[in-house]
């Protein structure tokens, strides 16, 4: 009997700490994982030879998600080798000022990223999935767009967005197979938090009392697109050592 094809899965933001252990979760659960960076190819690249090192399956590809007309060429190539069964939009980026101080380009970068940016990866991915009755939308939100947090207003707004959007996919999708769900990691370990949260401050705001590593976010996500969450979808799930 010929071994089944292993289900595509391309991960946005993925040369950061967190997408990076995204993408080696999905490839170790034994996905073809395509490992996506905004312009820094070589970045992807060391991860997809990371993930082969291991066993896995990954290539690498590089365009900037706020790029509508970019994002459709890199994602028709994908489809040419067929679906893309999963989408993690990983991608995302902060620009931190308290909003009486922000310039509207700081504003309008941040929810380009996260925002437009789950649009123009999602959107042309799904009537494919659709065809095969058979997908899971993940998107990295932030505890920010749940709790609100200060200098973050363009931040949570943008990942607040994907909270709306992903409940209302999901109930457009749910009668083809297809889940769409958002994890909401709180404070993790990585070079975007190190300077941000002291570990004095992280005792403070987390009532676990640390931060958490990028492969626990890592281990949500990867049950999310798993068969056994087939019954899970429209949900807003926080990763965040019991802060709200």
């Amino acid at each position: 009997m010929p071994m089944p094809h292993p289900k595509r899965a391309l991960v946005t933001g993925a040369s950061g700490d967190l997408g990076s252990a995204i993408a080696s979760r999905l490839a170790a659960d034994g996905m073809h994982v395509v490992v996506h960076a905004n312009s820094n190819l070589a970045r992807a690249q060391e991860l997809v030879d990371a993930i082969h090192h291991e066993g896995g399956s990954a290539e690498a590809v590089a365009f900037d998600v706020t790029d509508e007309a970019a994002s459709l060429q890199a994602i028709e190539r994908l489809l040419e080798d067929g679906p893309v069964q999963v989408v993690v939009n990983n991608a995302g980026i902060h620009d931190d000022a308290p909003m009486a101080g922000m310039q509207a380009a700081q504003w309008k970068r941040v929810v380009d990223v996260s925002l437009h940016g789950f649009f123009n990866v999602t959107q042309p991915l799904l009537l494919p999935m659709a065809r095969g009755r058979w997908g899971r939308v993940v998107s990295v939100s932030s505890v920010a767009a749940v709790l609100g947090n200060r200098g973050q207003t363009n931040y949570a707004a943008a990942k607040a967005g994907l909270h709306g959007a992903s409940k209302s996919l999901a109930r457009e999708m749910a009668s083809r197979g297809i889940t769409v769900n958002v994890v909401a990691p709180g404070v993790i370990e990585g070079r975007m938090t190190a300077d941000a949260f002291p570990a004095e401050m992280v005792k403070q705001l987390v009532p676990a009392g640390r931060a958490g590593k990028p492969e626990e976010v890592a281990a949500l996500v990867a049950f999310l697109c798993s068969e056994e969450a087939a019954y899970i979808s429209g949900q807003v799930i926080g990763v965040n050592g019991g802060m709200g």
